[in-house]
């Protein structure tokens, strides 16, 4: 899969409705998960990626639900 990280950034906003703060905390979290060794929920090969980079395509292609917290 080799997508720009432009592009999957564009998309993981439209799941955020284009709020970049719930987009950097949601990828905050979800990556501190996948690094205390969480499994991550695409099928790709993640040998080489940053666990922020997993967290961000995950958002992207709806693996995760993104909740506002408030």
């Amino acid at each position: 899969m080799q997508v720009r990280i432009e592009q999957i950034t564009a998309k993981a906003l439209e799941k955020t409705h284009q709020d970049r703060y719930l987009l950097a905390s949601a990828v905050g979290k979800r990556a501190e998960e996948l690094a205390n060794g969480a499994k991550p929920l695409l099928d790709i090969d993640m040998s080489k990626m940053k666990y922020a980079d997993i967290a961000l395509y995950e958002i992207a292609e709806g693996k995760l639900e993104i909740e506002y917290e408030g």
